[in-house]
Order: C-alpha cells, then structure tokens, then sequence
C-alpha cells in the first residue's frame, strides 16, 4: 500500500525564500554572533602575536587576514592524460548531416 505524502496545510505562494535571502535562524545566530565579534577579534590578534605554538599564530594571522581582506583566490588546474591540459571540444552537428 503506497502512502501519498499529506498535502501542505498552510502553503506559500511562489518558489520560496529568495536565493541569497537569509533564513531567520542564520539571521538570529549572526545577531547573536556580532554581539561577540569585537572580542573575537582582539582575541585572534592576541593570538597571532603572543600564542605558544606556532600553528596557533599562523592560523590567528591567517583568520585575521581573511577576515580584513578577504580569501585569496585559488588557481584550479585541471590536467588531462600525460600532463597535458584538457581541452572540452563542443560539435554541433545540423539536422541531417550526422
């Protein structure tokens, strides 16, 4: 016996949330997280300059860094048989003649 799935009670026009709109949990979170966010970041400069080990300063520095400036970029390279690069080849091939 195939059960049908209950129809929407109460539903929405249109496809939804807009793309890109956040939804009200990741709104409230990220209120909640600015209320924090000076200290973090005295926190993290604190670390880049005066933590023990090493990675610990790296990673403040890095976190720091992407935070002002944003992420750096990364290159993709995409390489095929034998070192060579991929190379995509599109035919387009008319009605009747293939």
């Amino acid at each position: 016996m195939l059960r049908q799935p209950l129809a929407n009670a109460n539903p929405k026009p249109g496809p939804g949330r807009p793309k890109g709109s956040k939804n009200k949990v990741t709104k409230e979170i990220s209120a909640l997280a600015m209320v924090h966010a000076e200290a973090a970041i005295c926190e993290l400069a604190r670390l880049a300059t005066a933590a023990e080990s090493e990675a610990a300063r790296v990673a403040a520095i890095k976190e720091l860094l992407d935070r002002g400036f944003g992420k750096a970029p990364q290159a993709l390279i995409h390489q095929g048989d034998e070192d060579k690069p991929i190379v995509s080849v599109i035919e387009l091939i008319a009605p009747g003649h293939g």
